[in-house]
Order: C-alpha cells, then structure tokens, then sequence
C-alpha cells in the first residue's frame, strides 16, 4: 500500500500535545492520547517522536514562541528613548489578560523542566533569547535579572490568582533598570 503524503501531520502531532498538556497536564500526555486528539495512528506520533520528552521538546519550542514574539515586535525594544519599563510591564499585562490558559501552559511546559533534564535546554534558549532581546537595550546582566523578574511576577500571578498589578511591575522593572 502506497503511504500517504502528510506534510503537516507533525506539526498536527505537536498541536495536540499542547492541547492535551492545556487539558490534562504533563502527567496526562501519552503517545495514544496525543495520537487520539490529532486524529492519527498511533505509530505516527512514534515515528515523529520516539519519547515523551522529544515530544515534550517541541511542544516546549513552540509554546516559548509566544511571548519571544510579543516581545521582539514590541516597538519600544527598538527606540532607545522610550520607557522601557512601561512597555516591558504593558507586555506582561497584554500576555497575562490574554489566553490564561495559554499562558499557564507555557508555565507548566517551562517548569517541566525541573523533571526533565531533556527540556531543560529548551527553557534555557527561551531565557537566552529574551535577554538577548532586552540586552539591546540594557546590558547582558540586566537583561538577564529583567527576565528574572519577570518570570517572577508572572508566577506570582498565576500561582496565587492575584490581578496583575502593572504599575507595581512597573515599578519593580524600573528599580532594577536603574
């Protein structure tokens, strides 16, 4: 039997990882769960990912994707004379009032890490690309302490379901910016 062409199956394969870490957490992703919600044999996700973790991988790449993103198009990273700590808090605002859901998942596939030595690199490129964002506009050890912080607040406001509070993150970033 001739084998069909689907070009797009892993990207399917890795969209409905994330669905399925957004519905039932890391614990609840399974090869045949996966497989299930792509609407795919089984051996497709096995043959595109050999283990959890790779699967894990690229969905961890792809989630990371989003507030990198946000960020790089954010104009105030290109004018040096803006407020860069206003714009950095309207950034967190923007992307914690956006999809919750979304976010949290970011959260979870980035703190997965800590379990799994596989995605720890992958954490680390979305640490390193966002200081290397914010380096163009402050030093490299700033950029490095701004993503600190704000990794902080965010986790603050997603672990203990407090609003966001933009002026205080406002202030914060500025506090460390000098």
């Amino acid at each position: 039997m001739a084998r069909r062409h689907d070009p797009g199956r892993r990207q399917r394969i890795i969209d409905a990882a994330i669905r399925v870490v957004g519905r039932r957490g890391i614990a609840g992703l399974g090869h045949r769960a996966v497989a299930a919600e792509a609407d795919v044999p089984l051996g497709s996700t096995t043959y595109h990912f050999a283990t959890l973790d790779e699967l894990l991988v690229a969905a961890l790449r792809q989630a990371n994707e989003g507030f990198a993103t946000v960020l790089a198009e954010h104009p105030a990273l290109a004018d040096p004379h803006s407020d860069l700590a206003g714009a950095l808090a309207g950034v967190l605002g923007e992307w914690l009032a956006g999809d919750r859901t979304g976010v949290e998942l970011e959260y979870e596939l980035y703190l997965a890490a800590l379990r799994r030595p596989a995605l720890r690199p992958v954490a680390a490129e979305w640490a390193e690309e966002v200081s290397g964002l914010l380096a163009h506009r402050t030093d490299p050890a700033t950029a490095r302490a701004l993503v600190a912080l704000m990794d902080g607040i965010c986790l603050q406001v997603l672990l203990t379901g407090t609003p966001y509070d933009e002026a205080y993150a406002r202030g914060a970033l500025a506090r460390l910016l000098g």
